[in-house]
C-alpha cells in the first residue's frame, strides 16, 4: 500500500517547526553557566551544569533529528519514502504516523 505523501509532508513540516521552535525555547538553557555568588537560593554551579549538558544533549537529539527530516524529505522527492531501506518492505502507515523519518521497516530496524 503506498504511503499518503501529502500527510507525510506535513506531518514531516510540523515536526521540523516543533523542533525549531523547542530549540529557541531551550537556548538560555545552553548557555554558559555563571555563578552569582550573591544570590540566595540559586542553583549550586554544579546543578546549573548539569542542566546545561542536558539541554546540550537534547539539542543534538533535535538537530539529528533535523538530519533525519531532511533524509526523509529526499526519499519523498526521490520516491523511496515509506519503502523499508533494509529489505523494501512498505512501512506501515501507522508507524509512519509515529515516526515521519522512519527509514526501516520495524523488523530490520530492531536487528
Amino acid at each position: 500500500m503506498e504511503p499518503d505523501l501529502d500527510a507525510a509532508r506535513r506531518r514531516l513540516d510540523e515536526k521540523r517547526r516543533d523542533l525549531e521552535r523547542m530549540s529557541a525555547m531551550s537556548q538560555a538553557a545552553r548557555a554558559p553557566v555563571t555563578l552569582d555568588q550573591q544570590s540566595v537560593g540559586r542553583l549550586s554551579r554544579m546543578d546549573a551544569m548539569q542542566q546545561q549538558a542536558m539541554a546540550e544533549a537534547q539539542e543534538r537529539a533535535r538537530k539529528l533529528d533535523l538530519v533525519r527530516i531532511e533524509m526523509a524529505e529526499r526519499r519523498l522527492a526521490e520516491g523511496d519514502y515509506g519503502w523499508c531501506s533494509n529489505c523494501g518492505e512498505a512501512i506501515p502507515d501507522k508507524r509512519l504516523e509515529i515516526d515521519p523519518m522512519a527509514e526501516k521497516y520495524v523488523r530490520c530496524a530492531s536487528g
